[in-house]
């Protein structure tokens, strides 16, 4: 078992999961998964062994189109979500998003995927029209069984990932993972540097 077979069985197994993919998928959204935490969070907490899941603070619902941009149309989204589940929806139009980063228009939901801030936050999941989970990774599955947290080299933001790593208390949560910076220095916790060799 590889180890895109290996999450896509991870959530299958997880009952809130697979609930949220079911009716995320009734919206019928295009070009639409669950992203960031939904999956990466599963990962890390998989390889740290643990019994019971890291709650999820929100579930990130992502979709592309170009037509209606507006945020009108995300919060009626959202509205939608609420009145099937009591899940904690948050949902992005990813064809607008360029905006906000300041960058050329994105050409779908993996594309603007490949500008977020962590390489292991661009992960995500939908079901195909048979119900079969299928992932959306724009840099692969392996990066994230590296155990790292690495900054997106197309999304050069100190700032903001160490505010995100601090604020998320992702080191806290999952001890085990290190910090990768672009220049490929690894920030352990205990401040231990080293420099491996990572290919993406």
């Amino acid at each position: 078992m590889n180890h895109e077979q290996r999450v896509i069985a991870w959530l299958e197994q997880d009952k809130m999961r697979m609930e949220a993919l079911q009716i995320a998928q009734q919206v019928g959204l295009n070009d639409w998964c669950i992203g960031a935490g939904f999956v990466r969070n599963l990962i890390w907490d998989k390889l740290h062994g643990y019994e019971e899941t890291t709650p999820l603070n929100d579930l990130d619902l992502i979709y592309f189109d170009p037509v209606n941009t507006s945020v009108e149309a995300d919060e009626r989204i959202e509205d939608e979500l609420t009145s099937h589940s009591t899940l904690p929806w948050s949902v992005k139009n990813q064809a607008r998003m360029h905006h906000r980063n300041s960058d050329a228009p994105y050409r779908s939901t993996s594309h603007a995927m490949s500008y977020w801030v962590e390489l292991e936050t661009a992960i995500g999941a939908r079901l195909s029209s048979s119900g079969q989970v299928k992932l959306v990774a724009p840099f692969g599955v392996d990066v994230l069984f590296r155990k790292h947290i690495t900054m997106n080299p197309d999304r050069l933001k100190p700032i903001d990932f160490d505010q995100r790593i601090n604020s998320k208390r992702w080191l806290q949560l999952w001890p085990d993972l290190t910090v990768v910076r672009p220049d490929l220095t690894v920030v352990r916790p205990d401040l231990t540097v080293v420099r491996p060799e990572i290919k993406v």
